[in-house]
């Protein structure tokens, strides 16, 4: 197809995206109900046909749920990982295989055969990453316990996708038991592969951003955030594993460096378009004529797959120790069936174990329970809170406490010798110090003092909320460049009307602009030198004329 049609498509799914998402947003609902529907106005069977390359928008979409993980890897360090503990990774292997089973069986019951029941138990048994983490990470959820027991379950199910590809396969017959076996030791070796190889990429590759002066060329971290998050992505693919996963695993890796803020904080922009595009695409799929038809069929299905799997997670969390406030919270986010549905689908009818009325039912089932997600999701603590009042749960174990660290008592914007001048007051203090700076020098001696420090550009809103800018009690900003000094300033004074806010200026024409942008005090490099060259010229003049003076000495 053109190029130049598959753009026009692209535009204007993403406008009535933004149209029918800033409605919803508007009303205080979830916009991705509104690009599902932008998406089921516009194309596919049913719609208007506005947009035609419906394939190729879905294929580009697919990116988007890629540096989603990309993005959360980011901020799961392997370190963070580990504390996310097996639980939950163990937790969505034994929900997988349960979903299938009790699928299959359900299936069973409405008349399919045994191969299609099991194929249609797979093709439900996956969650929603993009719509369950996009709205967890919107909410500023990811700390809280539901919310790491969703990430290790969604983790495990995109392991399982590739397993579930070569079940619906075998299911169709095609290929002997020696010849799977044969393609998943395959499988494996390359997922090892591709694990060192990205191992050793990310490494190399923070040790040579490490040698570039970032603060004066901003467009090399946009430009490794993008080709790390997309280029992970293609490795995995080509390996045959999901993408999403192989994004993950590299974010992860470069978690633990000092430019892991500022790398999320690039792709996030790209991120959002292609998560809309994401979602304006799986509206595509749906039929909104056929679920009219059948939707009595469609609700039953939805209404079972909701309810079974919210149950079948809780009590898995229950079976493992956690309270019924977490376990319940933790269904809720996962009840829904997930984007992995079309693929298993697709596999499963060009095997010919899934039947056409089948496809279009596990699909019709899929968009409508994303609907559902939008609103089952942000509820789900509240949901938590109540069946523990209402079960008169125990008290929340100790390991289902937000495992967070202390929010910093003063965050310091630019640390060069302005800022570490004004930290050396606070070293000995016991003051909770963090700081941001586009110089990994400024970083390394911030972390030799103590501090914690985060290579990023505090003109984004993304590095001020990780720097938990909102939670502080004092911000010190000592970037020289005005304009910039001005946008953090109104960013600090949005995020945090709480704290009280220092400046640096470097003339004092400016002092006046950042008192009125909400400034509480003023430092000016002009008035501090003043000050230092008269104190020199007293202290001069004050030896001077206390020395003895010599005869014919020169005045």
């Amino acid at each position: 197809m053109d190029l130049w049609t598959i753009l026009r498509d692209i535009v204007v799914l993403l406008g009535a995206s933004l149209l029918v998402g800033g409605l919803f947003s508007r009303f205080g609902q979830s916009p991705i109900v509104g690009y599902l529907l932008a998406g089921m106005a516009l194309g596919g069977p049913g719609s208007i046909h506005a947009v035609s390359s419906e394939h190729q928008i879905e294929a580009i979409a697919e990116l988007g749920v890629a540096l989603l993980l990309f993005s959360l890897g980011l901020e799961f360090s392997l370190e963070r990982l580990k504390k996310l503990g097996a639980k939950p990774l163990v937790g969505g292997a034994v929900q997988v295989a349960l979903t299938i089973a009790l699928g299959a069986v359900g299936a069973s019951l409405f008349g399919l055969a045994p191969k299609e029941a099991v194929a249609f138990g797979a093709m439900v048994a996956l969650s929603s990453t993009a719509v369950v983490l996009r709205i967890l990470m919107e909410r500023g959820e990811m700390e809280m316990p539901h919310s790491r027991n969703s990430l290790g379950v969604l983790l495990a199910q995109d392991m399982a996708v590739v397993p579930l590809a070569l079940l619906m396969t075998v299911l169709g017959g095609d290929g002997p038991a020696s010849e799977v076996a044969l393609n998943v030791g395959k499988l494996v070796l390359m997922a090892g592969a591709l694990i060192v190889g990205l191992f050793l990429l990310t490494r190399v590759a923070v040790l040579a951003l490490g040698t570039l002066t970032l603060h004066r060329n901003r467009e090399l971290t946009v430009i490794f955030a993008v080709v790390s998050g997309l280029g992970a992505a293609w490795a995995s693919h080509s390996v045959g594993i999901s993408p999403a996963l192989g994004a993950f695993v590299a974010g992860m890796l470069l978690g633990s460096s000092a430019f892991a803020t500022q790398i999320r904080a690039d792709v996030s922009p790209l991120q959002v378009v292609l998560l809309t595009l994401f979602f304006g695409a799986a509206g595509m799929v749906a039929d909104p004529i056929w679920i009219l038809q059948n939707w009595y069929i469609v609700g039953l299905v939805v209404l079972a797959l909701t309810i079974g799997k919210m149950l079948v997670v809780w009590g898995i969390f229950l079976a493992f120790g956690q309270s019924h406030r977490a376990a319940a919270a933790t269904g809720l986010c996962l009840a829904q069936v997930g984007e992995f549905a079309f693929v298993l689908g697709s596999i499963g009818r060009t095997s010919g174990v899934v039947s056409e009325d089948t496809y279009a039912l596990v699909v019709s089932a899929a968009i409508v329970s994303f609907f559902l997600s939008a609103f089952l999701v942000p509820v789900a603590p509240r949901f938590g809170n109540w069946v523990a009042a209402l079960l008169k749960s125990r008290p929340l174990p100790t390991d289902e406490l937000t495992e967070s660290a202390e929010p910093p008592d003063v965050v310091i914007i630019g640390f060069g010798p302005a800022g570490q001048i004004a930290a050396r007051s606070l070293l000995e203090s016991g003051v909770r110090v963090a700081v941001v700076d586009l110089n990994q020098d400024g970083i390394r001696k911030a972390q030799e003092l103590g501090f914690h420090g985060d290579v990023g550009d505090a003109t984004q809103n993304e590095i001020l909320e990780h720097a938990r800018i909102s939670e502080c009690k004092a911000v010190v900003i000592t970037v020289p460049h005005h304009r910039s000094a001005i946008t953090i300033l109104g960013h600090v004074r949005k995020y945090a009307p709480q704290a009280h806010v220092i400046v640096r200026s470097r003339y004092a024409l400016h002092t006046c602009e950042y008192v009125d942008a909400g400034a509480h005090a003023v430092s000016g490099d002009e008035e501090q030198v003043g000050d230092h060259l008269g104190s020199h010229l007293l202290r001069w003049l004050g030896s001077r004329e206390s020395a003895p003076q010599v005869a014919g000495s020169p005045i």
